[in-house]
């Protein structure tokens, strides 16, 4: 599977916002945004299909917006209004399948994955 790499982490205030990418985009399955912190389980925040079909987690839902830049090939997360309990490593991930009901967002069904992005929340 081709590797992801995610870009756009970094240290913010609360109330601020960030802008994560990751590259390559592909145009089959579900991409999607997953993101673990410490003593924590890896979860999924937001998924993306080809049809342009998203879903979010309640945490995140109306703060988050997973797009797929097409012409720049990156699946892209703006992420506003940021809590310090967004403090967390953002991953991307690729699954190959093509669900008829919508992305899944469990961890288990994603093939491919990047190394990670840092983004740190401060209060």
């Amino acid at each position: 599977q081709a590797q992801l790499m995610e870009s756009g982490g970094g240290s913010v205030e609360s109330g601020g916002s960030l802008t994560l990418s990751c590259e390559p985009l592909s145009n089959v399955g579900c991409m999607a945004w997953f993101r673990e912190a410490p003593g924590k389980e890896r979860k999924g925040i937001a998924t993306i299909d080809t049809s342009q079909r998203v879903t979010y987690d309640d945490s995140v839902e109306g703060r988050f917006t997973i797009s797929r830049d097409n012409a720049r090939n990156v699946l892209v997360l703006r992420m506003d209004n940021l809590k310090p309990e967004d403090t967390a490593m953002y991953y991307c991930a690729h699954d190959t399948y093509n669900w008829i009901g919508g992305c899944p967002r469990a961890p288990k069904f994603f093939e491919s994955w990047g190394q990670g992005t840092q983004v740190t929340v401060s209060s």
